[in-house]
C-alpha cells in the first residue's frame, strides 16, 4: 500500500515538474504538447524496461491478441495494482483497454475544470503502454480518453478510463466508433 502512495506522489510531482518548467519559461500554452511528449517519452523508456523483466520467464507470445491480454493482466497488475477492466477489440488491430478506476486519476475530484487538465496525468500511462509494447514488437499509438472523472464524495464512484492502441497493421484508425 505504501509502495502504491508513492508512485501517485511520484507521478504528480513529475507532471507538476514538467509543467512548472514550461511555464516559468512563459511559454505555457505553446508548449502544452511538449510538456505532453516530454512525459510520455519518459513513460516509453520506462515502459521498455519494465517489459524485459516482466517477462524474462515467460513463453513467447502467440499474436497481438495475447500481448494485450499479458499488458491487461500482468503487466496492469505489476504496475497499478489491478487488472484491466475490459479489453475490446475490432481484430483488425485496434484495442481499447478499460479501467474505471484508474490509480492515477483518483485524487481529483469531479469538474468540467479537472476532466481538461486530465491528459497531462495521462501522458506518462500512454508511454509506459507504448514502450512495453514497442519491446514485445508491436509498433504502435496509444492514446487515452477520460469520460467520467471519480468524485471526491464517494469512494465507490469510479472513473472510466479507455487506452486506446492502435496497432500499425490498422487499415483506417480516423473512425473508431462503428468498430466496436
Amino acid at each position: 500500500m505504501a509502495d502504491d502512495v508513492l508512485f501517485e506522489f511520484l507521478h504528480m510531482e513529475m507532471v507538476s515538474h514538467i509543467y512548472k518548467d514550461q511555464a516559468s519559461r512563459g511559454e505555457m500554452e505553446k508548449d502544452r504538447a511538449t510538456c505532453v511528449s516530454t512525459l510520455e517519452g519518459m513513460g516509453f523508456r520506462v515502459g521498455q524496461g519494465l517489459i524485459e523483466r516482466f517477462t524474462k520467464d515467460s513463453p513467447s507470445f502467440k499474436d497481438d491478441l495475447d500481448v494485450m491480454k499479458f499488458i491487461c493482466k500482468d503487466f496492469w497488475i505489476n504496475v497499478f495494482r489491478k487488472q484491466i477492466d475490459n479489453l475490446r477489440t475490432n481484430h483488425q488491430g485496434t484495442y481499447v483497454l478499460q479501467d474505471n478506476k484508474f490509480a492515477l486519476l483518483t485524487q481529483f475530484s469531479n469538474g468540467k475544470q479537472y476532466l481538461e487538465e486530465a491528459p497531462k496525468y495521462l501522458a506518462y500511462s500512454c508511454g509506459l503502454v507504448r514502450g512495453a509494447l514497442s519491446n514485445l514488437g508491436m509498433d504502435c499509438v496509444v492514446t487515452a480518453e477520460v469520460s467520467l472523472m471519480p468524485s471526491c464524495e464517494s469512494l465507490l464512484s469510479s472513473s472510466s478510463s479507455s487506452f486506446i492502441i492502435y496497432h500499425h497493421t490498422t487499415p483506417n484508425i480516423t473512425d473508431t466508433t462503428e468498430m466496436f
